[in-house]
């Protein structure tokens, strides 16, 4: 058995100098966290964080797959970058699920790229770069190894007072819609133990707040630290344990995998903030069944119902795909009936396209791009009016918040509110991390306005 080098290392060829790592970054949270690893994983090479990709020694597009066009953005973006590559040697690196699906096309038309990896693989970036770096040749590594990568990363390093964990990767639903099964793979959940470990170590650097990530989070079940197995419910309940971390949160979920003991969590675990991303995609039984979401209207309706139950100041947003192929009007008019019923702190909603491998890109139903646009404003302009009501009546209310980064003014501090509202407060920088009492004295369409409970 070949032993393993320590996760992070860098092979003995790889001198060790100074370097300049910039990493653009696309789409969802789990984009971000495996950002922030990749850089952790390049730091032990001498990789230090740059702010731009000029001047940079290596660059990487960590690139998202789940809109239209989203690979045309990425060799636009390829267009710029060899621009700046003629200027000044670097390494160029395409990761992400873009990577995953196109990773031989990527090479074909840009035959200039050095790495392209897909997200299950980035712990293998050292021995990547040096290859690179070696043979003078483009190295693509998208294969699901039959290790996870979690098992070979070296500890995170935290970096503010909120901090995502992933727990959970990869998808088991299928959605007709979705290419997150076949560019993310199977579900995996980590083990207890690990997460437990990875939160302890992100607490002790000054995290507050920890966001639990995962393509369907609420599936995770992972190996418990004493056998057996938990479910989510009972990580949170063990995370709120931990001395010094303050607020949980979880996302994205599924509502078919909102079992029990994680309703209860709602109303029984403090550290749990009441807001829940939970995506339903459509008002409509027919295009639910069409996106085989596998739960119905009234099945939605009924989980939110005990949710509030649970915790009934609980905030809820959600996702909406409109114009998915064969959606009439009324069933468009089902969603809006049901965004109407249920009333949402924030939502996000796209107009319908076609990913190629999916099943709903095979359905000859469409419907015309001007009407996805009329549909997609009256969502939106539904959801905006909501989010705004939703934020007016914090006005006047006491809330803590986690300040947790600067303003644009100086002299101010910004955060989130429990309800996962942005918050700006005139405060010194010494409140920068500390979780404090603003009494909140407007609501605008994205934000609210505080001041401090105590001055």
């Amino acid at each position: 058995m070949t032993p393993r080098r320590a996760a992070g290392s860098a092979p003995k060829d790889v001198v060790m100098v100074a370097k300049r790592l910039f990493i653009k970054t696309y789409g969802c949270q789990m984009n971000v966290y495996d950002s922030a690893r990749m850089a952790d994983v390049l730091a032990p090479l001498g990789y230090a964080p740059a702010d731009r990709a000029e001047g940079a020694d290596m660059v990487i597009l960590n690139t998202c797959h789940i809109r239209e066009k989203a690979s045309e953005k990425v060799f636009s973006e390829l267009g710029r970058m060899r621009l700046l590559k003629e200027q000044r040697p670097m390494i160029l690196a395409v990761a992400g699920c873009v990577a995953q699906a196109e990773g031989e096309e990527i090479l074909a038309r840009a035959p200039f790229v050095d790495i392209v990896l897909g997200p299950q693989t980035y712990h293998r970036l050292p021995e990547m770069v040096a290859r690179a770096s070696r043979a003078g040749g483009a190295v693509l590594d998208i294969e699901f190894p039959a290790e996870p990568k979690f098992d070979h990363l070296p500890d995170p390093v935290a970096a503010g007072s909120a901090a995502f964990l992933s727990v959970q990767e990869g998808c088991d639903r299928f959605c007709t819609f979705c290419v997150v099964p076949y560019t993310r793979g199977a579900e995996y959940s980590r083990p207890a133990a690990s997460l437990l470990d990875e939160a302890r170590r992100l607490v002790a650097g000054g995290v507050r707040e920890i966001t639990l990530l995962g393509q369907n989070v609420n599936a995770w079940h992972g190996d418990a630290p004493d056998g057996g197995a938990w479910r989510l419910g009972r990580l949170i309940r063990a995370l709120a344990e931990i001395d010094g971390l303050s607020r949980i949160r979880y996302t994205t979920s599924h509502p078919r995998d909102m079992d029990d003991d994680l309703i209860a969590a709602h109303g029984e675990v403090p550290a749990l903030m009441p807001f829940l991303h939970l995506p339903v995609q459509s008002g409509s039984d027919r295009i639910l069944d069409a996106m085989n979401r596998q739960h119905g209207r009234s099945d939605y309706l009924k989980l939110v119902e005990r949710l509030r139950r649970a915790r009934p100041d609980l905030a809820l947003s959600s996702d909406f795909i409109v114009g998915f192929p064969g959606e009439s009007d009324g069933d468009f008019e089902d969603t809006m009936a049901l965004i109407r019923e249920i009333g949402f702190a924030q939502a996000y909603s796209f107009k319908y396209s076609a990913r190629p491998g999916t099943p709903a890109a095979l359905i000859e139903t469409r419907v015309p791009e001007a009407v996805k646009d009329q549909r997609l404003a009256a969502a939106q302009g539904l959801i905006a009016e909501q989010a705004l009501a939703f934020n007016r009546a914090s006005a006047g209310r006491v809330m803590s918040v986690l300040l947790d980064r600067r303003g644009k003014r100086k002299g101010q501090l910004l955060g989130r509110s429990p309800w996962m509202q942005p918050v700006h407060v005139d405060a010194p920088d010494s409140a920068l991390g500390a979780i404090v009492d603003l009494r909140i004295v407007a609501g605008y369409a994205n934000s609210l306005a505080g001041e401090r409970a105590n001055a």
